[in-house]
């Protein structure tokens, strides 16, 4: 299949590029640079074709989609600094990237008869309760900017294009870009005493995992949206961060060992700083994946375990 694939650059788009590859798809890599600049790690997407696309430029879009003509497209890219979409300065960027971005897509997809994959996230959901998140339901009230954006253009998807998939998942993390394993183990090797909430629950997803699924799902015509992470229960970051540390030590990286290494649970309130507020309840529902016959993916211990053996070769 031809498929196109947004936000090749980043932790995702790098990850969905390769399995495409590897599976014999005629997948093109795009972004917002004029040549492919994610991670130099020899994988197949360092070499695929690249092409320059803007996607806030609607005339951009029709543009490029009318040369390449993909059967389908994957769309990884987005603004996902949470934070700072806060800022007044960064708003229209924020829209224009989240909302537009994905409208533009859908109206080209939907005038070639191109199937389209929106990648989107537990934030169009207010955080609250307990109970885990269903991928039909409709009670959204995102809690910060960067939620409402993520909403509007799934909304922006689903009123364009009748073929699509809209895929929300959570608690990212990947080689190509930063994240939250990445920033506790560098935090580890320097303190010797962090502070790490445990009130806001969900499940972490490891992007390779992800890539496997999101190539599974694109060949098919099980249209509609899905919740995906890895499996293994709902845990928080001050769980996530104790596991990165265990396995880390056990690895033989003994600075993350308790003995030197002391990890503080601390409330939201407690630990402060976030401009944006964040969701408390992140549980998304994986039920639909093996309803529709798809793989869930593997428990986030393991695939925490494949991403840091990765990681340390590579250091």
């Amino acid at each position: 299949m031809r498929i196109l694939v947004t936000g090749a650059n980043g932790q995702l788009g790098h990850d969905v590029m390769n399995e495409l590859l590897l599976r014999g798809h005629d997948a093109i890599a795009s972004g917002s640079s004029p040549a492919y600049r994610g991670p130099a790690d020899g994988s197949p997407v360092t070499s695929a074709p690249f092409v320059k696309l803007d996607v806030t430029d609607p005339g951009d879009v029709a543009a490029v989609l009318s040369q390449i003509r993909p059967e389908a497209l994957i769309h990884c890219s987005a603004w996902t600094a949470v934070d700072a979409a806060e800022d007044a300065e960064n708003r229209d960027k924020v829209y224009a990237l989240n909302v537009l971005g994905p409208r533009n897509l859908a109206e080209a997809c939907a005038s070639l008869g191109c199937r389209m994959m929106q990648i989107s996230t537990d934030y169009v959901f207010s955080g609250d309760g307990v109970e885990p998140w269903k991928p039909e339901q409709e009670a959204y009230q995102p809690i910060n900017y960067y939620g409402e954006t993520k909403l509007m253009g799934e909304k922006a998807v689903r009123s364009a294009v009748d073929k699509y998939f809209i895929v929300r998942t959570a608690w990212v993390f990947g080689f190509a870009g930063n994240n939250f394993v990445k920033t506790m183990l560098r935090l580890g090797e320097t303190h010797d005493h962090l502070r790490v909430v445990n009130d806001q629950i969900g499940t972490p997803t490891y992007t390779y995992d992800l890539a496997r699924l999101l190539a599974d799902m694109i060949v098919t015509d099980k249209y509609g949206v899905y919740h995906a992470t890895n499996e293994g229960g709902y845990i928080s970051w001050y769980d996530f961060a104790q596991e990165i540390f265990r396995q880390a030590a056990a690895m033989g990286h003994e600075e993350y060992a308790p003995s030197r290494l002391a990890v503080e649970p601390v409330s939201t309130a407690e630990y402060g700083l976030s401009k944006a507020a964040r969701p408390f309840n992140s549980r998304l529902d994986r039920s639909k994946l093996p309803e529709q016959g798809f793989e869930p993916l593997p428990d986030w211990r393991d695939a925490l375990c494949r991403y840091l053996l990765e990681y340390y070769k590579e250091r």
